[in-house]
């Protein structure tokens, strides 16, 4: 719950504003960390200007403020810095993303992030992780900002090996469905509970069918993660966008996809099957400028990371909270609908949401 205006009482804790489902007067009483009464008030109340809503949930997320999930001497002090900086924007769940890397960094990576699960201070904003990648496609456009040389064929064997590390955490996967192997890697990921997304491919419609016949559920960031120039009939969006079996996820920050891409996705997805990530990287909440890293050169906009040796957007550099007004103002959706996207429809995209609870129900001052 992202709240403002709270207040202390005995033995509990008050918190009261407009819902943002309607937009209503209401007072929420807080128990030993849980959401025991919303107490409608009568309209005309002398409340904050501010509305009360879940908290965020970002499930693509690949740092911030100068910390990336995947570096390789992540702190228990750097992931503490990134999750307050997250709460302070609404985030109060996420996942941190992983990307291609060779497979002694990604299993370091796993190795670091699983320490964070045991964290008594964030522990309860990070149920898992996201490995995006490196089973992607090696196309140029396709693997967007993923280094060529670390992207591979979908590996059961090496995935165990990383969720084993990860002491099961890894929630998510984004695959390339028409690659060797991956088809059988999707189902096997089924049956063990992760959720697969599609992501940074080029598959067929028929690819794209059995990759959800054999269990994929998500889209990753439709519309990125492509090359520049497609054919205007066959290409890998119209399929996804078909498929009554796919939800998508979609980067809403007015630069990686047009307003009228937003819309067209809305319209056709609707409400229900539609999800806001960030994408954000590590540079986003930093100066703008130029930046060098992993021997890479990225260039930090007000809206966004570039990757200039391949012409493609590298990620994203603003939180989730900013795509909420983007995505009203593009479609005309309501606060309701917004919010549904950015933290009821991520929570549901697993088969349980047991792992979403509510750490903080105070924003930190």
């Amino acid at each position: 719950m992202a709240v403002f205006g709270c207040t202390e009482k005995t033995g509990a804790t008050y918190v009261e504003g407009l819902l943002y489902l309607d937009g209503n007067p209401v007072s929420i009483e807080i128990a030993d960390g849980i959401i025991s009464q919303v107490k409608p008030l009568a309209k005309g109340s002398d409340l904050p200007e501010v509305y009360l809503a879940p908290g965020l949930i970002d499930i693509q997320i690949n740092g911030y403020m100068g910390v990336d999930f995947s570096d390789q001497n992540l702190s228990p002090d750097m992931m503490h810095e990134a999750t307050f900086a997250l709460w302070k924007e609404g985030v109060t769940t996420y996942l941190p993303t992983v990307i291609t890397r060779d497979h002694e960094r990604l299993a370091h990576s796993f190795s670091l992030l699983a320490e964070t699960l045991h964290d008594e201070i964030i522990s309860m904003s990070i149920p898992g992780f996201h490995l995006e990648g490196p089973y992607l496609s090696p196309v140029k456009g396709y693997r967007g900002a993923h280094p060529e040389q670390h992207i591979r064929l979908a590996d059961w064997d090496e995935f165990s090996e990383f969720q084993s590390i990860a002491h099961e955490a890894i929630k998510l996967t984004t695959v390339a469905p028409e690659m060797e192997g991956a088809i059988p890697f999707i189902s096997k990921c089924k049956e063990s509970g992760v959720v697969v997304s599609l992501g940074h491919h080029n598959g067929t419609p028929e690819i794209i069918e059995q990759a959800v016949i054999a269990g994929a559920s998500l889209s990753t960031h439709l519309g990125n993660g492509c090359a520049n120039e497609i054919n205007r009939h066959h290409n890998p969006l119209w399929p996804q966008l078909s498929n009554d079996g796919l939800s998508i996820t979609i980067i809403a920050d007015g630069s990686h996809l047009t307003r009228d891409e937003v819309r067209t996705f809305y319209k056709v997805k609707g409400a229900e099957k539609t999800i806001l990530v960030s994408d954000a990287l590590s540079f986003a909440g930093l100066p703008l400028g130029v930046y060098e890293k992993d021997g890479e050169i990225y260039e930090l906009t007000s809206e966004v990371v570039k990757f200039p040796s391949e012409n493609v957007l590298a990620g994203a550099a603003t939180p989730l909270s900013k795509c909420i007004g983007k995505i009203m103002n593009f479609t005309q959706c309501s606060l309701g609908d917004a919010i549904r996207m950015a933290s009821t429809n991520p929570a549901t995209s697993w088969d349980s949401i047991t792992w979403v609870r509510l750490k903080r129900v105070c924003a930190p001052t």
